[in-house]
């Protein structure tokens, strides 16, 4: 059987990317798609597969793949997959719009439908550039029909979370197993330092909504550490002489940071939320909003707390809670729940969903065509 995997763009390494490692590692052989590639910023193990990328890598896409977004589905369907019996998607930007073989078999791990068309537009437009925002509103309406009209393509998808299933029956009327993505849990560590500040980490993004932890320790007069590249000048100005902006750190700071929090502030709605797990594997709680991937990742009272509304007030209400009771979040237990995410867990929940898709399509190729009975 010839496996291709398709990917969206490969400009660096994220969750996303930590995902294809793992198909990479189910099927060493397969071929690999994507729109656009930065080989340089790749792992040795993507690095060793033959990578083929769309036009828009002659056209200047590695830098400036997001501006092309309204050519993104003519570069998918120039993507020629007439050769592979079993297309493996990986699905966050358009990656699913490729066109098979009728008798090959697509599968599509969806970590997120498109957000900036669909949940996250109104957000786009309001906070991108004019140039962008014209683009985006000229080429969103269309972009939501081939969306949509893709998703027929698929013979089975997989969702992230059960956040993403949701979203996925939402925008395209389909359902979808959950299999949670692979964390590398193993590599953090509990820490018996201090615990002296809390955290917030990742890239700033709006959507993270950061400000929220910024404007909450600050009003409390809690120390708090930023981790992560984007902080705007006035996120910086709004905060209080306890915020620290770290910017981008390196592994074993990251690592520092995680195992000496005291909790980690995560406001935002994320598709499932790999930083969360990371930092309880380090034996320490997270403090998040009630919403999307976090209820799927943190146990209330047992590796964390909830707050319900999305606002400075309710995390403020979340941190007073968690000072006068932070001692009964046990280390072991907490990095007990995160193990259950390890990567060995999901190549094995993930060949035993391929495995199954594939006796599927094998069973009904087998079925012999019913013949019209002239007589009946």
């Amino acid at each position: 059987m010839k496996v291709a995997l398709v990917h969206y763009w490969l400009v660096g390494m994220r969750g996303g990317e930590k995902v294809l490692e793992a198909f990479c590692d189910l099927f060493p052989d397969a071929d690999i798609f994507t729109l656009v590639a930065d080989p340089e910023r790749l792992s040795p193990k993507i690095r060793r597969h033959s990578i083929t990328t769309s036009f828009l890598q002659k056209i200047g896409g590695r830098k400036h793949y997001q501006k092309m977004l309204p050519l993104m589905p003519h570069a998918l369907e120039s993507l020629d997959l007439t050769a592979y019996d079993l297309v493996i998607s990986s699905e966050a930007g358009p990656a699913k719009g490729v066109i098979t073989r009728p008798d090959a078999l697509h599968i599509c791990y969806c970590h997120s439908p498109m957000r900036y068309i669909w949940d996250l537009y109104p957000q786009y437009m309001a906070e991108s550039g004019l140039l962008a925002r014209a683009v985006l509103f000229m080429a969103a309406p269309g972009l939501r029909q081939w969306d949509v009209t893709t998703a027929h393509r698929v013979d089975h998808f997989i969702a992230n979370s059960d956040y993403v299933a949701k979203r996925i029956r939402k925008f395209y009327r389909r359902e979808a197993e959950v299999i949670h993505p692979p964390v590398e849990v193993s590599r953090f560590k509990i820490s018996g330092g201090p615990k002296d500040f809390y955290l917030s980490a990742g890239q700033i993004t709006p959507y993270k909504k950061i400000e929220l932890a910024v404007a909450a320790c600050t009003r409390l007069n809690l120390p708090l550490v930023v981790i992560g590249d984007g902080a705007s000048t006035k996120l910086k100005q709004s905060a209080g002489p306890t915020v620290s902006f770290l910017g981008s750190v390196s592994d074993a700071e990251m690592e520092r940071c995680f195992s000496g929090c005291r909790a980690l502030l995560y406001p935002g709605v994320e598709d499932f939320g790999i930083v969360p797990l990371e930092v309880m594997a380090s034996g320490r709680p997270v403090i998040a909003f009630a919403r999307g991937g976090a209820l799927e990742t943190v146990v209330e009272g047992k590796t964390g707390l909830f707050f319900q509304e999305q606002t400075v007030e309710a995390l403020c209400g979340a941190l007073t809670r968690f000072e006068a009771d932070s001692g009964r979040f046990d280390p072991a237990t907490v990095r007990a729940h995160a193990m259950s995410f390890e990567p060995d867990r999901f190549r094995a929940e993930l060949k035993k969903s391929i495995t199954d898709c594939i006796s599927r399509q094998n069973q009904r190729s087998a079925v012999k065509p019913q013949v019209w009975d002239k007589s009946a």
